[in-house]
C-alpha cells in the first residue's frame, strides 16, 4: 500500500470527527439509544477529540489547505484505487481493513495522497528519454509469493517445507515476520523492475515459474520467493507515459519541501481555532512554516514510512 510523505494514515474515525465537528448545530442530537443511557452526537465528537483530536484536525486541515490549490478528480482516485485493487487482489479489502479502512474511507486516503503528491511534484522536471526508459524497465512483470524471516536458518526451513509441499499461504502465515502475511499468504501481486529492493528483484526476476528460491538476503530479513507468472504489459509507450511521469517525478522529488510547503500554506490561511482543546495543534506545523531545512527533515524522516517487500 502507498504511504502518505506525511503522517496522515490514520483510521475512518477520523471522519467521523471532521462530520461531528461540522455539525455543531446538532450536537445534541441522538445517534444511539440503549436501555443505559443515550449517545449524542457532542459526546462522540467529544470522546474522539480527546483520542485524535489533534491528529484528525492536523489531517483535515492539511486537506482544505492542499485541495484550495491542488485538484484531484474521482477519476483519478478511482484510478488509483483500481490500481491498488490489481495489485492486492483478492486479498485487497483484508488489506485495507487491517489498516481501520473501509472502501470509501480508503478512497479519502487515497485523495489525500494525490493531493500530497501534486504539491510535491509540481515543480519537479523529467525528460521524454527518462520516461521511455522507465518504460522498457517495467514492461515485463512478474507475480511472486514471498516468505520474509529473520535468519537464514529459518530460511532454509521454509524452502525445504514449500518444496516438500506444503502450502504456500499456510506456510507464509506460520514463519512470515511481514504482519501483513497473516492476510495476504506472502502474495505479493504484479509488480516490475524497480518496485523492490535491489537483491529481492534481482533474485525474483531471474526465477523460473514455481521455482522456489535459495534465500535472498535485503535489508528486511531472509526471503524465500516464489514467481508465479511472469507477463509483458499490453499497454503501449502512450499509455503508460503519464503513469511513469509522474512515478519518476515523485521518485526526483525532494520529500524534504512537503513539510515547510504545507506549514506555509497554512499560515497564509490565517487559521483560527476556535476550540481550546485544539488551539495548539498545528503549532507543530505553523512553526515549519519558518524553520531551517535541517529541522524540517528530522520531523519528517519520523513520519515516513518504507515499504517492506
Amino acid at each position: 500500500m502507498k504511504k502518505t510523505v506525511l503522517s496522515l494514515t490514520l483510521a475512518a474515525s477520523v471522519l467521523a470527527l471532521g462530520a461531528c465537528s461540522n455539525d455543531s448545530a446538532n450536537s445534541s442530537e441522538v445517534i444511539a439509544t440503549s436501555k443505559v443511557g443515550n449517545v449524542t452526537q457532542s459526546e462522540l465528537y467529544e470522546e474522539m477529540k480527546s483520542s485524535i483530536g489533534d491528529q484528525a484536525f492536523q489531517l483535515l486541515m492539511i486537506e482544505k489547505v492542499l485541495s484550495s490549490k491542488y485538484k484531484v478528480t474521482e477519476d483519478e482516485v478511482n484510478d488509483q484505487l483500481k490500481a491498488d485493487k490489481e495489485q492486492f487482489g483478492e486479498n485487497f479489502e483484508a488489506i485495507i481493513g487491517q489498516q481501520g479502512y473501509t472502501e470509501e474511507s480508503y478512497k479519502k486516503y487515497l485523495e489525500l495522497n494525490l493531493l500530497q503528491e501534486k504539491a510535491l511534484t509540481e515543480d519537479v522536471k523529467v525528460t521524454e528519454e527518462e520516461v521511455k526508459a522507465e518504460y522498457e524497465n517495467i514492461k515485463n512483470e512478474i507475480n511472486a509469493r514471498h516468505v520474509l524471516v529473520a535468519d537464514e536458518e529459518t530460511a532454509k526451513k521454509v524452502k525445504a517445507e514449500l518444496e516438500s509441499g506444503k502450502d504456500f499461504a499456510e506456510v507464509a502465515k506460520e514463519y512470515s515476520t511481514e504482519p501483513a502475511a497473516q492476510n495476504t499468504g506472502g502474495e505479493l501481486g504484479w509488480f516490475g523492475k524497480g518496485q523492490m529492493v535491489a537483491e529481492f528483484e534481482d533474485a525474483a526476476f531471474k526465477l523460473e515459474k514455481n521455482v522456489i528460491s535459495d534465500p535472498v538476503k535485503t535489508q528486511h530479513g531472509f526471503h524465500v520467493i516464489e514467481v508465479t507468472d511472469k507477463r509483458t504489459i499490453k499497454e503501449s509507450y502512450e499509455d503508460k507515459k503519464a503513469e511513469l511521469e509522474k512515478k519518476l517525478k515523485l521518485e526526483k522529488a525532494d520529500t524534504s519541501t512537503l513539510l515547510p510547503k504545507v506549514a506555509k500554506m497554512m499560515k497564509d490561511a490565517d487559521i483560527k481555532i476556535k476550540d481550546k482543546d485544539l488551539e495548539t495543534a498545528l503549532d507543530e506545523f505553523l512553526a515549519a512554516a519558518d524553520a531551517p531545512k535541517e529541522e524540517t527533515n528530522a520531523t519528517e524522516e519520523s513520519d515516513t514510512t518504507k515499504s517492506e517487500k
